[in-house]
């Protein structure tokens, strides 16, 4: 068995001024992916919705989920792509999450 990390990335559907997130867009992000990882797997047809209590009211957010798998895990890479899509998308917080997986 081998074992990987799956890297998850949810990437909101509209920035945080509320602008549509271009399939161009998504379509570069996956390129840069493959090209360092050798692949990459968007779900971006069906969003998933996300909704959580700011304290103030709801909020409610489309987001896609970007999916790369990686034997190693450079924190550092990950960090900072996270920074850059949290700039480039107006947004707060990006989350990027990792999970050991085991390869049947």
């Amino acid at each position: 068995m081998n074992k990987n990390n799956l890297v998850q990335i949810l990437v909101p559907r509209s920035t945080g001024d509320g602008k549509p997130v271009s399939r161009s867009w998504f379509g570069e992000l996956l390129k840069e992916l493959t090209d360092r990882f050798g692949g990459a797997t968007g779900y971006l047809r069906t969003p998933g919705q996300g909704i959580w209590d700011t304290g103030e009211g709801k909020e409610r957010d489309d987001i896609a989920v970007i999916e790369v798998m990686t034997d190693e895990i450079d924190k550092r890479y990950w960090q900072d792509l996270r920074k850059r899509l949290e700039k480039e998308l107006s947004q707060e917080i990006i989350v990027i999450r990792v999970q050991e997986i085991i390869t049947l």
